[in-house]
């Protein structure tokens, strides 16, 4: 079943270490097919050198595991909250990679300093609210789900202009339309976040870049007259 989508977020999931964004078992990836509405996602705590993608978990879009051997992802419920809310996104990933996680423990979202965030994120990236613990005890990974959707919500973002988000002492949360798009924001992202960390040990009080140079270098590639590559 799906074995294509398997193969792809295999593929996905083992770009993580490749990149530095995961240690040991600290993340998952997952990817979505509308028209069978149903998506793939990591198991929880398989290790990577072992992982295949026959070790891919299948589930429905109402939490049940449909195909796979294994347990699902711990997160699960979270990527599911994502694909319901917002039928744009293909692929979900998780890390706890340490810049970006650095600035979720501060439960501060990270501020658009240059080009570099500006051309993949239009704005600040957001850091969500601390859940409740009456949140955390009762259904921590759906909540943590939809308080991410609260926070884009309340902050009216797009979020495929900003296809990232920080959860507070947490760690980020990237999609994309598809698994290895979600892993291609998850890489900008760190390197977003470690820019703007040094930013503001070289100079605290850092001002943003311009608007009209985050809104140059955010729609030259993904405005509708968008004019960036081949």
């Amino acid at each position: 079943m799906l074995e294509e989508l398997k193969k792809q977020v295999y593929e996905a999931n083992m770009e993580l270490p490749r990149r530095g964004l995961v240690t040991y078992t600290w993340g998952n990836v997952s990817g979505i097919d509308r028209a069978a509405g149903l998506f793939v996602i990591k198991p929880s705590g398989v290790d990577y050198d072992v992982l295949t993608p026959d070790d891919m978990v299948v589930i429905d879009l109402e939490g049940n595991r449909v195909e796979g051997k294994y347990k699902p992802s711990s997160d699960t419920a979270t990527h599911l909250e994502l694909y319901k809310a917002y039928p744009e996104i293909g692929g979900v990933v998780h890390t706890h990679s340490p810049w970006a996680t650095s600035w979720a423990q501060t439960g501060r979202g990270i501020p658009c300093y240059g080009t570099t965030h500006a051309d993949y994120m239009y704005g600040e990236i957001p850091c969500a609210r601390n859940l409740t613990a009456e949140e955390i005890e009762e259904a921590y990974e759906k909540n943590t789900g939809l308080v991410i959707i609260e926070t884009l919500k309340e902050k009216n973002i797009n979020p495929m202009h900003v296809p990232a988000i920080l959860c507070s002492n947490h760690g980020p949360f990237t999609w994309g339309k598809d698994a290895a798009d979600a892993v291609h924001n998850s890489v900008v992202l760190e390197e977003v976040a470690k820019m703007a960390a040094w930013t503001e040990m070289i100079r605290p009080g850092a001002p943003v870049a311009p608007q009209c140079m985050q809104d140059k270098h955010f729609l030259r590639k993904h405005g509708p007259n968008a004019y960036y590559g081949q």
